[in-house]
């Protein structure tokens, strides 16, 4: 029995670590303070969708909706070989999955501090499960977003330098 799973993964069944989608402009946007791995709430064409690896996370964020935390904007195309009754709405609210602590925390932030959740990386983890990473972030300034670029060509010519010397 346990050779047919190590097969399965041999052969690409089964995801690991596979991230369907970035959201790259939010370390350009934002500040990141903490991170979080959520659980979100998906139907079967979605996943399907997902391992083909479409999704967009360009204009999602996270807010609360009815006490629990939710993704809004997240595009998930629909599945082209489901039949159109099983079909999902590519933009619905989908619901995350978190400790009541976690959301507490995230909901006190965001109220009282001035921080934003925003959306990382959506991925599968070791299990084949669809994984969502969000985090408390601040808004940059626009001196912050040049100051951010100026370390990050810093950086790049400082290890081409060491490079050529080495």
């Amino acid at each position: 029995m346990a050779s047919k799973k190590k097969d399965k993964k041999k052969s690409g069944m089964i995801s690991t670590n596979h991230t369907v989608a970035d959201n790259r402009k939010a370390f350009h946007e934002f500040t990141i303070d903490e991170k979080f791995e959520a659980g979100i709430v998906l139907s079967g064409t979605e996943v399907k969708s997902l391992r083909m690896g479409q999704c967009s996370l360009k204009e999602a964020y996270v807010g609360p909706h009815k006490g629990e935390m939710t993704l809004i904007n997240c595009h998930i195309p629909e599945y082209p070989q489901a039949s159109p009754h099983l079909q999902h709405n590519p933009k619905q609210i989908r619901k995350l999955l978190l400790h009541k602590r976690e959301v507490n925390k995230l909901l006190g932030a965001v109220s009282r501090q001035g921080y934003t959740i925003v959306p990382l990386r959506l991925y599968f983890n070791d299990r084949g499960i669809v994984k969502l990473e969000i985090a408390l972030a601040k808004g940059k300034h626009l001196h912050d977003k040049r100051q951010t670029e100026r370390k990050r060509d810093w950086n790049r010519d400082k290890a081409r330098i060491m490079k050529e010397k080495g």
